[in-house]
């Protein structure tokens, strides 16, 4: 450990970003250096050179490949099946021959060296999936990034920060930290880590999960304003390091750390009870998954099943897109590892962008009000097809249930609902077994979708709100764009308006109506959901067992005057006041606040 230094922050001061995994721990820190992973230099090369670059591209490929094996066997031992797959994607990045044909066709086009070439592309296909508006896709340019770093290390001769001669337990701080530098930490020595750049649904965030330690990203400019040898304190449950943390801050975070133990026991307590007020109202709490893999964090949480499937991830990272076979196995597998609890598929949810590779389509300028969703399957029913085919042999399980993305009226549903009966038509004709009783919803993401839900319900079998993009179409506000991401608001009074009108809707047609967006792991909207009239809740996994404690120390006749005094008022603060006041008073350990 680097000799205690002298602060480059005086007193004590509080950078905030984004808690990915719980826990609050407080020591020095070391600070990793990041300055090797800028831009290379632009050279010439002549071009009797070319095929010396490109020789040295394929060594490079070859011996980051290596030492992702490395890692993905040690990842595999260390913490299990799930986690290691997450190198899988890293591997076909370096297999993925759009990618590295184009680098060749940059060097020989340009007369660069391979190293720049490798760059530039590389950060362009990095760049590209940063404007992806869906939170996990979005988060996998940091996987190319980290791919990339690695063969540019080979290309250039540097390496990875050593951190060896370390001998005593340390907080790790920098600007990035990616999966394969966090798969690669001493688990002994590392207490926690914090990053100024990162979100959520990142690897990373999902590695530090399964290493249980805390962490923190989004941190912006943190790495730039601390120094090995600082005194930090890192608060994993609200997504904060303090420099410098005062004697009072101690004391206080002391009591926390008291709750938060008392607050876990009480949580294994309850896992395997169900969501029910102190009054006596059930409501459904489901899981939000990625992948097959995550289904086993499902069953550890207490889930009543799963009520977010997201299948994109079988399109992605490929080449070709998956057959009929490949993904009725998939879905099968995860339907029988949950049942008979419920599992909701959502239909494919990406746009021809992300699956350029393996049908020709070209990027589009505004893929957020794009070819996307529903649109797009309903324009390529060839590969709608074979999905919907797929998850009806699935569905012989008898726990599986389907729902729509991106509905804006009924004419899609009647046509989606249309080439449903088909494939039906085309299994019995074939004479193969599904679930004739098999449920299918739509996604409430869209105002469209709200104004027409009384025409909706009479097609679909429930409701489920995704508050993600009801909010972006609502308030008219990209959360990608930071000039105006602070206007992303689930408590601003339209939104709410919209919600409940949608659950007066399913109400009137005898259908259900979930929320599996953000909304439903937010402990004060989970006030207002509650209050509306919501019936099921999806949220990830990590947050399940305290919004479960949440709802069993809360009475739902509260919870429905809450929603009719703040559908009343005029601004989203007065809501978020009242939502957090009532939170506060039935569960106060739920936002771990000590600052």
């Amino acid at each position: 450990m680097a000799p205690v230094s002298n602060a480059a922050v005086k007193g004590e001061h509080i950078f905030r970003g984004i808690g990915v995994s719980p826990g609050v721990i407080r020591g020095r820190i070391v600070v990793m250096d990041h300055d090797h992973n800028e831009e290379p230099a632009r050279r010439h090369i002549p071009k009797e050179k070319h095929p010396d670059e490109i020789d040295r591209l394929q060594s490079a490929l070859t011996e980051t490949r290596r030492e992702l094996s490395v890692i993905q066997s040690q990842v595999q031992k260390n913490l299990g099946d799930s986690e290691s797959a997450i190198f899988d994607a890293h591997i076909l990045v370096l297999e993925d021959s759009t990618l590295i044909g184009e680098v060749k066709r940059f060097v020989e086009t340009e007369n660069v060296n391979v190293d720049y070439a490798f760059h530039e592309v590389a950060e362009k296909y990095a760049h590209a999936l940063e404007k992806v508006e869906d939170e996990y896709l979005r988060e996998r340019a940091a996987d190319i990034r980290d791919v990339a770093s690695r063969v540019l290390n080979h290309l250039t001769g540097h390496s990875q920060q050593d951190l060896s001669h370390i001998t005593e337990p340390y907080i790790l701080v920098g600007h990035d930290l990616t999966p394969s530098q966090t798969a690669s930490l001493d688990r002994e020595l590392t207490q926690g880590f914090a990053t100024d750049v990162g979100g959520k649904t990142s690897h990373t965030a999902i590695m530090a999960g399964s290493l249980r330690i805390p962490a923190v990203v989004g941190l912006k400019d943190a790495s730039e304003n601390v120094v090995t040898g600082d005194y930090v304190l890192l608060d994993g449950f609200n997504g904060l390091l303090v420099v410098n943390p005062t004697d009072q801050t101690l004391f206080e975070y002391g009591q926390l750390e008291k709750e938060q133990e008392d607050l876990q026991i009480k949580l294994l307590e309850i896992r395997d009870t169900k969501a029910v007020t102190l009054d006596g109202h059930e409501i459904m709490l489901s899981a939000n998954v990625e992948q097959i893999s995550d289904t086993a964090a499902v069953l550890d949480c207490g889930a009543q099943g799963i009520g977010l499937f997201r299948t994109e991830y079988l399109f992605l990272d490929r080449k070709t897109l998956p057959d009929e076979e490949e993904q009725y196995t998939s879905y099968s597998r995860v339907a029988q590892a949950l049942a008979p609890e419920p599992v909701i598929f959502r239909t494919l949810d990406i746009g021809a962008d992300k699956i350029s590779h393996a049908i020709g389509e070209t990027d589009e300028a505004n893929p957020f009000l794009g070819w996307r969703a529903i649109r797009f399957c309903l324009a390529r029913k060839d590969i709608f097809r074979t999905q919907l085919r797929a998850l009806l042999r699935a569905s012989i399980s008898g726990n599986l249930k389907v729902m729509y993305p991106m509905i804006s009226g009924v004419e899609e549903l009647d046509e989606a609902n249309a080439l449903l009966e088909e494939c039906k038509s085309e299994l019995r004709s074939e004479k193969t077994e599904f679930d004739e009783n098999l449920e299918v919803g739509i996604m409430i993401e869209i105002p469209s979708a709200v104004l027409t839900a009384d025409v909706l319900g009479t097609r679909a079998k429930f409701f489920s709100i995704g508050t993600n993009d009801l909010i972006q179409y609502t308030l008219a506000v990209d959360r990608l764009n930071e000039k105006v991401a602070d206007l992303y608001d689930p408590t601003h009074p339209a939104l709410l308006r919209l919600m409940q009108m949608t659950v007066e809707a399913g109400k009137r047609h005898r259908i259900w109506t979930g929320v599996c967006g953000e909304m439903a792991g937010d402990p004060a909207a989970v006030t207002l959901l509650i209050g509306m009239g919501i019936n099921e809740l999806s949220v990830a996994p990590t947050m399940l067992p305290q919004i479960k404690y949440l709802i069993r120390k809360l009475k739902y006749s509260e919870t429905q005057q809450l929603v009719q005094e703040v559908l009343e008022c005029e601004s989203s603060m007065d809501v978020l006041v009242q939502a957090r006041a009532m939170v506060q008073r039935a569960a106060p350990g739920i936002f771990h606040t000590a600052i």
